[in-house]
């Protein structure tokens, strides 16, 4: 069949004006009836990894790491400014040394974050009181405020944390800014003068967000959070390249058939629906940006996503990759007893890596099962770091073979499929990933839904109704150690001062 035929000419037009990329959708459609896509086989654990030094570095407190004299060597032709900082005694190299090497690497780096996201689920009253009912209730003035100002705006504008006193912190976007500046004011510390630019930036919006998320970025021209400490340094309060996710369209169910079309309710006036097609297709989408900074110099990019305030430069990372020379390295953290929903990593039937969701591609019971033998499991903190020259050269065989998973979902729209790409799939893609075994409490401070961010915060952490005891492990345990995490990161990482019970930017 023509795929244009399952189009009308009328149909593009009006899709088209609501964003969706119709020949993508189109694409989406061919690959999976010709069995090009959507068929990807669920991953096979073959256990966990352990960690070994090399291919998985415990980055908690480990104070020395391996460097050999053919790494130096190497880096030493890639990056002479990274190895005039390290200094091997005995074949290691110190965390220290790395960090400092890091910090000369930086004006051959750009930060991305996956910004598309509206926070209609985030302030969802049914998902926030379904995470713990007691906790709602003791949160649910502050909820329903936060709730009404988050509900339906990207949620980089609104609030990453409240003040000691409940009061509103500044954005996600605010903070993921502040702290590139924060790192040139350490690189001038440390090496005595500034390059001509800062840090730069890359995001990818969706349709849906985009405006909003640029007139938060106009204003931010200006934040009290940015403006002064840019000065400082003699730079802009940013600058970033932005893309914009497209939106595809839903496909039939499943139960009308194996061969897929186009969904359309014909009880509706707008017989379509229309969604995003997953953060997997930043990899489409941020091509251009990447190619950008490749030509201005930029060799080293990381990619996470906006609503975790754990995910910022890590100078450490960013040298052991170059020195290991890596195509890309992974935050992962070591897991709790909350961390009941999203993927952890696995070894592959074939000797590799890859990130499996738990109750997916791995059962809760085998996962038990396994840290009752001691294993130690590793839960994706869903951020990444890569080598530029490497994804570019790569760009075309991930986008094509990212898996594309398809869902069934009853909704009051009608029975349909949708498509989406996972971001991180893509380690079961790279040949020798390294992965950095990371502190939680300080990588992975993310939050999904409302009452994460305010336990986050510490609201009401010592008010006698917050559920739980403190035993470790339990509601009020984490709320601690997320709280904890936040008031380490805010003076390091952000460069922010508590000054008469409230956060400030010096």
């Amino acid at each position: 069949m023509d795929r244009k035929a399952l189009i009308s000419a009328e149909e593009r037009r009006i899709l088209e004006e609501q964003g969706v990329d119709v020949s993508l959708s189109l694409t989406i459609l061919d690959d999976f009836n010709t069995g090009k896509a959507g068929t990807t086989p669920p991953v096979i654990p073959d256990g966990v990894p352990e960690i070994d030094g090399e291919s998985i570095v415990d980055m908690r407190g480990t104070s020395e790491f391996d460097c050999s004299p053919e790494e130096l060597e190497r880096l030493g032709k890639n990056h002479p400014e990274a190895a005039a900082c390290l200094n091997p005694s005995k074949g290691t190299v110190t965390l220290k040394q790395l960090y400092r090497a890091g910090l000369a690497l930086l004006p051959r780096f750009a930060y991305g974050f996956l910004n598309g996201g509206s926070a209609t689920s985030y302030g969802d009253e049914k998902k926030n009181r379904g995470f713990n009912s007691e906790l709602f209730s003791l949160y649910e003035n502050e909820f329903r405020d936060l709730a009404d100002l988050s509900r339906g705006r990207p949620k980089g504008v609104t609030p990453a944390f409240l003040q000691p006193d409940g009061e509103k912190g500044p954005s996600y976007m605010e903070m993921k800014l502040r702290s590139l500046l924060v790192l040139m004011e350490k690189y001038r510390r440390e090496f005595g003068s500034l390059p001509s630019r800062g840090i730069p930036f890359f995001q990818m919006t969706s349709v849906s967000n985009n405006d909003d998320v640029q007139k938060g970025l106009k204003e931010y021209e200006t934040s009290p959070w940015l403006r002064a400490l840019a000065d400082r340094l003699g730079y802009p309060a940013f600058e970033g390249f932005t893309e914009i996710q497209p939106l595809i369209t839903a496909f039939t169910h499943s139960d009308r058939g194996s061969q897929k079309d186009v969904f359309r309710n014909p009880e509706k006036d707008f017989p379509f629906i229309v969604l995003p097609g997953g953060h997997g297709q930043c990899f489409r989408v941020l091509r251009k940006s990447w190619q950008k900074l490749y030509d201005r110099g930029v060799r080293f990019i990381s990619l996470g996503n906006i609503d975790n305030l754990g995910y910022t430069p890590d100078p450490a990372e960013l040298a052991l990759l170059a020195l290991r020379d890596r195509p890309a390295g992974f935050d992962e953290s070591f897991k709790t007893a909350v961390d009941v929903k999203g993927g952890i990593l696995v070894n592959t039937a074939d000797g590799g890596l890859n990130c499996v969701d738990l109750g997916v591609g791995i059962s809760h019971k085998d996962a038990d099962a396994l840290e009752a033998s001691g294993k130690k499991i590793l839960f994706n903190c869903g951020s990444g770091l890569f080598k530029l020259g490497w994804l570019l050269e790569n760009l075309d065989r991930i986008i094509q073979e990212l898996p594309l998973r398809f869902s069934d979902q009853n909704k009051d729209a009608g029975h349909y499929s949708q498509a989406e790409q996972v971001t991180w799939e893509v380690i079961g893609m790279i040949d020798k990933p390294l992965i950095f075994a990371v502190d939680k409490y300080k990588r992975f401070l993310a939050a999904k839904i409302l009452l994460e961010n305010m336990m986050t915060s510490g609201l009401k952490l010592d008010d006698e109704s917050f559920p739980g005891d403190g035993t470790e492990g339990d509601l009020k345990d984490t709320a601690r150690r997320l709280h904890e995490g936040l008031k380490g990161l805010l003076p390091d990482i952000y460069g922010l001062e508590l000054k008469e019970g409230r956060w400030s930017a010096s």
